[in-house]
């Protein structure tokens, strides 16, 4: 079992990697290889020491540079769940499983806010995954929702599962051409069911659907991580940067404002010596 899973690819994901990597601790990193979107879209950082008035993709590649000088890889993936296991937590990622003693969250804010529904559907008729819960659709009709180009290969493996995919932008997207993929105008306002969603609502239209896929690039930690204490978006930590629940900790945008880099990386880099103490090692944040 590994030391720690981090969970991220933003400012408080870096500043964690590099930390454990220092205090010698066995991890994966699970997130983009190109780091986070908020990173690489941002037009100018004014307030990070060291790097004065950068771009974010002249941030990026500092960052970039650094993790490859300490040999520190990323792992390609979409975290769909945190679960307790015998000794830690096992993290679902994709189809992969990794198992950690400890979890450090650093997934940013929920850029696109839940719909109404939403929520109440989750694990009755609406998924995060289309990996996971894609082929429990075959020859079914299901609404898709995206915001962003980079999740076009999980709505193309949707398509080769249901009979029609109904597919919705929740920001400015591409439209995705295929035989079986509707590209729909508006976005869904409501999800709607009884025992099970049943519905999506777009306009004033209701199109009838046998699930919904809510494919975002960055959603709420407390739908990850069952049990995780959360107050208006944001998961709730000490000084130490823990949570509520033993051995899990985060850092970034996650636990609340500022949105800064600099306060990003300062509690990627206390989530890391906290779960250094929380190990059994010294050098507690």
């Amino acid at each position: 079992m590994l030391d720690c899973v981090i969970i991220g690819t933003g400012a408080a994901g870096v500043s964690a990697a590099l930390t454990l990597k220092a205090l010698n601790k066995n991890f994966i990193w699970l997130g983009n290889k190109d780091l986070s979107i908020k990173i690489r879209s941002a037009e100018k950082i004014k307030n990070f020491a060291g790097l004065p008035s950068v771009s974010g993709e002249e941030m990026k590649s500092a960052f970039l540079k650094q993790i490859k000088a300490e040999g520190i890889e990323i792992t390609e993936g979409k975290v769909n769940g945190v679960y307790p296991a015998d000794g830690g937590y096992s993290v679902m990622c994709g189809q992969q499983l990794y198992e950690g003693k400890t979890v450090i969250l650093a997934t940013g804010v929920e850029a696109v806010k839940p719909v109404k529904g939403e929520v109440e559907f989750l694990g009755r008729g609406v998924s995060y995954c289309a990996v996971c819960d894609g082929f429990l659709y075959k020859g079914k009709e299901i609404a898709v929702a995206i915001d962003s180009d980079e999740e076009e290969s999980e709505v193309r493996l949707l398509a080769g599962y249901a009979r029609t995919v109904h597919l919705f932008r929740l920001k400015k997207c591409s439209e995705i051409i295929g035989e079986n993929i509707v590209n729909e105008e508006g976005v869904i306002t409501e999800i709607k069911g009884g025992m099970r969603a049943g519905a999506v609502v777009c306009g004033g239209r209701e199109i009838a659907v046998d699930g919904v896929f809510m494919l975002k690039q960055s959603v709420g930690a407390d739908k990850l991580v069952h049990g995780l204490k959360a107050e208006g978006g944001h998961v709730v930590v000490d000084r130490a940067c823990a949570t509520n629940l033993a051995g899990i900790f985060a850092a970034g945008d996650i636990t609340g404002r500022p949105y800064q880099y600099a306060k990003a990386v300062g509690e990627g880099n206390v989530a890391a010596y906290s779960v250094n103490a929380y190990l059994g090692g010294v050098g507690r944040a």
